[in-house]
This record gives C-alpha cells, sequence and structure tokens, in this order.
C-alpha cells in the first residue's frame, strides 16, 4: 500500500513539475474515456481520481487531468496508476489503443473478469500491477507470452486467477518482480521460470510438489523467495540457501518434510532471513546454519525438530549473530543458555522441552511442553541424557 501511494505521488508530482503537456493523442484521449464509462459510476466517489476526470468538450487529460494518469512530452499517456477507491468494472478491450502506456497500475479496487487478451498489444509496458481486485481465470493470457517482451514487473496478487502456471511465462525474461500470490493457483512449479527474476512471491496458492533445483540453479539474480502457505512437501534441499543472490526465503505453511542445509562454503553470503515454521521437518535443527555470515533471522517454529540448540548458533555464528530466532512448537531439549535470553533478542523458546528458560522471559512464551510429553518423545532412543545442554 505504501508503495502504490508513493508510485501515486511521483505521478501527481511529475503533473506540476514537467513542461507544459502537449495536447493528448485523440486515441488516448478515446482510451481514457472508454476505461471511465467501464467503471460502474456508483463505484466512483466524489473527490476519486476518475471522479475528476471531466471528458467535457474543454477538458483535455494531459493538461487537466489532476492525478491518475501520466503523459509524455508529445501528448501520449505513458502510465496509468488509479487510487484505491473501490471502482468496480471489467476492462474495456480499447485500453490496448494506449500504445506507448508503460504502467498500468489498478491496485485495490474492484475490477473483476479476466484480463483482456488485447493488452497483449501494449508492446511498451513495463509494469503490470493488478494487486487486490477481483480478476477471474487464467494469470495471463497465451498471447502476453510473445508481445510483452519489455515486462519487467507483474503482480497480480490477491485476486481469484487459477489453473496453472505455464512454463512459458519465462519467455518474458525481462521480469524481475513476480508476484501472484494469494489466488488460486494450482499444480507445480513451471519447469522454469523468467530468468531475470528478482522476487519471485507465490504464497497463499494450491501449489502442489516439491521445490526442484532445476528451476531455479538459472536464477542468478534472485534475491527473494516466497512459496508460503501452499501443499509444497518433499524436502528442502541444501543448494536453495546457497543461490548466488538469495537474501530471503520463505517456505512456511506446506508440508516440507525434510530439510537439509549444506556448508555455506562463500556462498548464501547475503541470506539474511529463513523461515520454514508449520511444516513437517524432522531431524535436528541445522548447525550448518551458523556459517551463512548475514542470515540473522530464523523460524522454524511447529515442525517436529528434536535435539539440543546447536552451540555453533551461539558460540561460532560466522558474522552477524542471531537477533530473531523462532523456535517454539518443536521437541527440542537441553538447557537454553543465559545469553540468548539476556542478549536482546527476538523471537521464541517455548512449546518445546527445553530447561533453564525462565516464563519471565517473552522469549520462554507459551511455557514448554508437559514433561509426560518430552518423556514419551525420547524414551527408548538413548539420545537425551541427564544434564544435556547445548551441544553437548
Amino acid at each position: 500500500m505504501i508503495r502504490h501511494r508513493l508510485h501515486f505521488a511521483v505521478l501527481l508530482l511529475l503533473r506540476f513539475c514537467s513542461p507544459a503537456a502537449a495536447i493528448t493523442d485523440a486515441t488516448d484521449a478515446a482510451a481514457l474515456a472508454a476505461l471511465k464509462a467501464a467503471v460502474i459510476p456508483s463505484s466512483i466517489p466524489p473527490f476519486s481520481c476518475l471522479a475528476s476526470w471531466n471528458f467535457s468538450l474543454a477538458a483535455d487529460p494531459c493538461t487537466t487531468f489532476l492525478c491518475g494518469i501520466s503523459c509524455s512530452a508529445d501528448g501520449r499517456v505513458a502510465a496509468i496508476v488509479l487510487d484505491g477507491a473501490g471502482y468496480s468494472g471489467e476492462l474495456p478491450a480499447v485500453i490496448s489503443n494506449l500504445s506507448q502506456l508503460h504502467t498500468l497500475d489498478l491496485s485495490n479496487n474492484f475490477f473483476r473478469g479476466t484480463i483482456p487478451h488485447s493488452l497483449a498489444f501494449l508492446s511498451n509496458l513495463r509494469s503490470l500491477v493488478f494487486t487486490s481486485n477481483r480478476f477471474t481465470g487464467p494469470i495471463i493470457p497465451s498471447s502476453f507470452l510473445t508481445n510483452l517482451s519489455s515486462l519487467q514487473t507483474l503482480e497480480l496478487s490477491s485476486n481469484s486467477f487459477s489453473g496453472l502456471i505455464p512454463a512459458s511465462l519465462s519467455s518474458l525474461s525481462a521480469i524481475s518482480i513476480l508476484d501472484l500470490s494469494h489466488n488460486r493457483l494450482t499444480g507445480p512449479l513451471p519447469s522454469s521460470l523468467p530468468p531475470n527474476l528478482i522476487t519471485l512471491a507465490l504464497r497463499g496458492n494450491l501449489l502442489t510438489g516439491i521445490v526442484n533445483r532445476s528451476v531455479f540453479e538459472s536464477l542468478v539474480s534472485l534475491e527473494v523467495i516466497d512459496l508460503s502457505g501452499n501443499r509444497f512437501g518433499g524436502e528442502i534441499e541444501g543448494w536453495l540457501l546457497r543461490l548466488p543472490k538469495i537474501q530471503q526465503i520463505n517456505l512456511a505453511n506446506n508440508s516440507f518434510a525434510k530439510w537439509e542445509v549444506w556448508p555455506a562454503g562463500g556462498r548464501g553470503d547475503e541470506l539474511v532471513a529463513v523461515d520454514v515454521g508449520f511444516n513437517l521437518i524432522q531431524g535436528q535443527l541445522p548447525a550448518n546454519l551458523a556459517g551463512y555470515p548475514s542470515l540473522v533471522a530464523l523460524t522454524v517454529s511447529h515442525n517436529r525438530l528434536r535435539g539440543v540448540i546447536p552451540w555453533q548458533y551461539l558460540g561460532q555464528k560466522n558474522g552477524a549473530s542471531f537477533r530473531r530466532l523462532f523456535l517454539d512448537g518443536n521437541f527440542l531439549y537441553g538447557r537454553v543458555p543465559p545469553e540468548l535470553i539476556e542478549g536482546g533478542m527476538t523471537g521464541s523458546f517455548g512449546d518445546n522441552c527445553l530447561e533453564g528458560c525462565p516464563l519471565a522471559s517473552a522469549l520462554c512464551s507459551p511455557r514448554q511442553k508437559p514433561g509426560w510429553i518430552c518423556k514419551s518423545v525420547y524414551s527408548g532412543d538413548g539420545r537425551r541424557r541427564q544434564g544435556d545442554t547445548m551441544g553437548v
């Protein structure tokens, strides 16, 4: 929301700071009029941008409209960024006549229907943002894949798009930001993704299958992966944390059962945050995480992890120390070092089988599991010994 407000403010500032714009191209003016006409009048609040679009005989969009559009010096509409005023309606096909449009942002409204195939004719489009609307159907018409070669940002989150993510999406090679979160997308990840991705956000869908190395190994610019809130399973493999530019990984709320962490070995040096909470991960906390120098935030809440908190997290953490450590809801045992409790860290060690975690500390909430549960988990395996501490 903040990003969209800033974008709107920049466009408004350009309106007053740029040289006097030329008279609007007649085709562009007609397309803008068609866009407003396609919006249900009762969904246009007073004092909103669309309410101010006056297409009377004397009005000219590029010289008189105060918000919602930006024009080039030759009178062509270059950007449409509508305010989130609750506009409702379907996009008219004639919007494709805005041939010089590079930005189309309709976020935080109630536009509905499918994305018009005619948008594929907007060959100069660099940013398409339809976040938080009511669009349905496939995420992109197949015709997009050949014509929108300049597209850099595709944000379609919080709609009702459905179906598979097509592998042919990878042909949009200029895309750096792809956000398809909170839709109804199904099936596995495609066999390939746009090669220049920096941010990939697919959270809150119905995606299944595994996270395959072949999909990601060529994404040398990828910084953010968010696959949380889906139905992925299998193993989180060691290569994932060692992608060249990766900074944030969120795989929470899936069904992963195993987590492998390779030694950093000079890779993954920019990794800052990892969230694998609310999965089905068994085994022990990976000690190799301590070797990632920029990793300061780790969440493994509500899995099936056992064993002690690795002593390397405190005694041999490479680079920056952990500042956020959410370990709650597992079966970890041993004594929590006072240095972790008193070091100003944010997180939780609660709902485990740990010792020495004072209830007066917010880090120790909720309470540890009842003793009988911990005993039943560890009885007979020979792994828990009286007096165990971190790494002992």
